[in-house]
C-alpha cells in the first residue's frame, strides 16, 4: 500500500476530515491493501459506537410511476415498457402491518416522484401509520419537494428522510439527467431537510457512467461537510431500457471502500449495505457490513409488484431480500459475527474519544 494512502487513512479515522486532494488520493489509491486498512479502522470506529448491533428497516415500494427522466433509472417517465403500478394507502398500512408482526420498527416508504401522493394523501397516510405503531420510525424516499411540503410530512410525523444528491459534482451532475432536473434544488432539498429537522439521508452511485476519481472525491467532501445522518452507497448497475444500457456495472470492491471511507468520515452515520450491492455479489451485503455499514432494508412490499419496481436490471426483491426471509438475514448476519436488533435503530452518538483530534 501506497505510505501516503496509509497516512491519510489514518488521520481521517482520528480527524474524519481531509482536503479534497487528499480524498482523491485515497481513490486513485485504491487497492486491495488500502481497502483493508480501511476495512479495520472502520470496523473499529463502527464497533465503538454501535458493537454488532445490524438495524433492519422495512422497504415499501409503493409506486413506479415517475415524471423524472432520468437517464440512469429503469423506471424513468420516457421507459414504455415499465410494467407501471401505484400503492394505496390502505395497501401501504398493511403492509406496516405485517412488517410490524415480523418485528421492523422503522418503515421506508419509497417510490418515484409520482403526483397521486399529493401531501393531504401522505399526511393523513403517516399519521395513520404513527397511531397504528406509536414506537416506530417513518422513513420517507420520495424525491425533490417543497420545503413546505417537507414541512408538513415532518409534521406528520415522519422521523427521516433519504434523498441521493446522487453526484456531488454540478457537471457530472447533468451528464445523468436531462435538462430540467437541476443539481441546485437537489442540494437545496437536502439543506430544507436538515433545516426542518429529518434525520437526513443522501448518497451516491459508486461507478456510474462519466465518474473521475475527482467526483468521488467531491462525494466524500460533501459528506463530510453535510454530515448527514444516513448515507446510502450502492455501485451502479445499467438497465436494458435506459440511455445507460451498454456501460458496465460499479465495481463491489470499491463500493466497500468507500462503504469504509464514509465510516471513517461520519463514524456515528446509519449506513446500509445495499440491495445493489447483493444484485452484484451473492454474498455483497455481508461484504458491506464487514466494510462499516450497519443497516439492510429488507422488501416489505406486496410480493406481486417487486419485481416492477427495477431502477436496474436483475434487482433482488426475493429470498434474502425479503422481509418474509428475517430469519434467514438473520442466520447470515449470525455467520459473520453481526446481529439484527428490532428497534427503531436511531443515530447513536459517539463517544468523546471519537471527536476531531482526539486519539483514538
Amino acid at each position: 500500500m501506497n505510505g501516503q494512502v496509509q497516512e491519510l487513512l489514518i488521520r481521517l479515522s482520528r480527524e474524519h476530515a481531509l482536503r479534497l486532494e487528499e480524498y482523491q488520493t485515497l481513490i486513485d489509491g485504491f487497492s486491495p491493501e488500502a481497502a483493508a486498512f480501511a476495512q479495520q479502522a472502520a470496523l473499529r470506529l463502527r464497533k465503538q459506537i454501535y458493537g454488532e448491533d445490524i438495524f433492519i428497516r422495512g422497504l415499501i415500494e409503493i409506486s413506479n410511476i415517475c415524471r423524472n427522466d432520468c437517464l440512469y433509472c429503469g423506471i424513468r417517465r420516457s421507459n414504455a415498457h415499465c410494467s407501471r403500478y401505484r400503492l394505496q394507502p390502505e395497501e401501504i398500512l398493511t403492509c406496516t402491518d405485517e412488517g410490524y408482526a415480523l418485528g421492523f420498527r422503522t418503515f421506508v416508504l419509497q417510490g418515484g416522484e409520482d403526483p397521486f401522493y399529493t401531501d393531504a394523501i401522505l399526511t393523513s397516510l403517516i399519521r395513520e401509520i404513527r397511531q397504528r405503531h406509536p414506537d416506530c420510525a417513518i422513513t420517507l424516499s420520495l424525491g425533490e419537494r417543497g420545503m413546505s411540503s417537507f414541512r408538513r410530512l415532518r409534521e406528520a410525523g415522519a422521523d427521516r428522510y433519504l434523498l441521493r444528491h446522487e453526484t456531488a459534482d454540478p457537471a457530472h451532475y447533468h451528464l445523468l439527467h436531462p435538462p430540467e432536473c437541476s443539481f441546485e434544488h437537489r442540494m437545496q432539498c437536502l439543506s430544507d431537510l436538515k433545516q426542518i429537522g429529518y434525520q437526513v439521508g443522501c448518497g451516491f452511485m459508486t461507478g456510474s457512467p462519466y465518474q473521475t476519481s475527482a467526483n468521488l472525491a467531491r462525494d466524500l467532501k460533501f459528506i463530510e461537510l453535510f454530515h448527514p445522518d444516513m448515507c446510502g452507497i450502492g455501485p451502479f448497475i445499467p438497465h436494458h431500457d435506459t440511455p445507460f444500457a451498454a456501460f458496465p456495472a460499479g465495481s463491489v470492491p470499491l463500493t466497500c471502500y468507500l462503504l469504509s471511507l464514509v465510516r471513517l468520515i461520519v463514524p456515528t452515520v446509519l449506513l446500509p449495505a445495499t440491495t445493489a450491492l447483493g444484485t452484484l455479489a451473492p454474498n455483497g451485503q455481508e461484504l458491506g457490513i464487514l466494510s462499516g455499514a450497519n443497516v439492510v432494508m429488507p422488501n416489505l412490499s406486496p410480493v406481486s409488484v417487486r419485481n416492477k419496481y427495477m431502477l436496474y436490471d436483475n434487482k433482488r426483491s426475493t429470498g434474502v431480500d425479503s422481509a418474509e426471509h428475517l430469519e434467514m438475514l438473520r442466520e447470515r448476519m449470525r455467520t459473520i459475527g453481526y446481529r439484527i436488533i428490532t428497534d427503531r435503530g436511531d443515530v447513536r452518538s459517539a463517544p468523546d474519544s471519537l471527536c476531531p483530534g482526539a486519539d483514538n
